[in-house]
């Protein structure tokens, strides 16, 4: 959703790219493409192509732009091209006892940094600690005019007025290629848990938001094929307090599901059906439409397997205050994957596609009409 308005932007002089580096190519790239009025889809690892509108259009090949550019632990902050592959960074920071807080899925050994702040994922820890959104500093993009645009910083706190850095995630690539991105990094819990109880899913809804109004370190909380799972992460003593009052049994192989859950590798997500993905109020009802559902989040993501018609599940969604995104569907599903946004909403995506990208030619329709 582009919500933010345009604060600050810093627009490099051509020869502060490096011309034989690769951002330097895609400048050029993108410039031809605005002059000729040619649409661009953005590629980068490709794992998660499967989202979003299908878009028409020359590949720009981000893939090769890669790179850790800058790494201080100490200060809790990594820099990397937006080609980097996911597995190289979490590996990086993980010799230094930190995480990607955000946990974002990879969907496959390919995934890179720019498609995953491009896509704005985040796995099973995200209500707990933070969203891709929250956790981005700083991002250099190239817009749709070629003008290699700078966004944010390295420092946590940068930016006194609106955060046209995190505008970026989310918007797959519509307004602007993103070269590199800052993230803020967390340290590793000193001790992570399962529990798991065995209920239906409205008693484990039910339990799901009580946990969430209590002080436990909760990382995540998840409910599929009859057991909730929460997962504690933090001190030695804070974790053991909190699964003694909570009783339960240990899930030995809670790693796994985390992980398995985060990827989309459980047996639930092994169907030919339609996976509508559906973001709500951890405390609103069942949307009652039948077919399976996993609850993540404490309830606040629900993955649903239904053959309603998008206007239904969309209507269901927002009757409860939330929307509904066709995640994947089963067979060619041409448009229409987001639930439709009424004005003014719908005037600002304009206006910022517009300001970014003012031909049109970045990952067309990818989102909303031509935004």
């Amino acid at each position: 959703m582009f919500t933010r308005a345009i604060y600050r932007i810093v627009i490099l002089r051509d020869f502060d790219v490096v011309g034989t580096d690769v951002s330097g190519e895609l400048v050029k790239a993108v410039k031809a493409a605005y002059q000729n009025s040619e649409k661009l889809r953005i590629r980068g690892g490709g794992t998660k192509s499967f989202y979003g509108n299908p878009v028409i259009g020359t590949t720009l090949d981000v893939s090769e732009h890669t790179g850790i550019t800058s790494y201080e632990p100490s200060e809790l902050v990594i820099t990397a091209r937006a080609g980097t592959r996911l597995s190289e960074i979490e590996k990086v920071v993980a010799e230094e006892r930190q995480i990607l807080a955000f946990e974002p899925p990879w969907f496959g050994e390919d995934a890179t940094l720019g498609g995953t702040i491009a896509c704005g994922f985040s796995g099973p820890r995200r209500p707990f600690a933070g969203s891709a959104r929250d956790f981005v500093l700083g991002i250099n993009c190239i817009n749709g005019k070629g003008e290699y645009l700078s966004f944010g910083g390295q420092v946590i706190k940068n930016v006194a007025g609106y955060d046209v850095s995190r505008l970026m995630v989310g918007a797959l690539g519509a307004l602007g290629v993103i070269c590199e991105a800052s993230l803020k990094v967390l340290p590793q819990p000193e001790v992570e848990t399962t529990r798991v109880l065995e209920l239906d899913k409205r008693a484990a809804h039910v339990e799901m938001v009580r946990l969430m109004g209590l002080p436990m370190p909760i990382s995540g909380l998840s409910h599929c094929a009859g057991l909730l799972r929460i997962r504690f992460s933090g001190t030695e003593n804070g974790v053991r307090a909190a699964t003694s009052e909570l009783g339960g049994e240990t899930d030995r192989d809670g790693a796994e599901y985390w992980q398995q859950l985060k990827e989309h590798q459980l047996n639930f997500f092994n169907r030919n059906q339609s996976l509508w993905r559906v973001s709500v109020s951890a405390t609103a009802p069942s949307l009652e439409l039948g077919g399976e559902c996993l609850l993540d989040w404490g309830g606040a993501l629900r993955w649903i397997y239904n053959d309603s018609s998008p206007e239904s599940m969309f209507d269901a969604a927002r009757r409860v205050g939330g929307h509904a995104t066709m995640f994947k569907p089963d067979s060619d599903w041409p448009t229409g994957r987001f639930a439709p946004i009424a004005e003014p909403a719908m005037g600002i995506h304009t206006r910022l596609k517009s300001a970014f990208d003012p031909k049109g030619i970045l990952n067309p329709g990818i989102l909303y009409g031509n935004c």
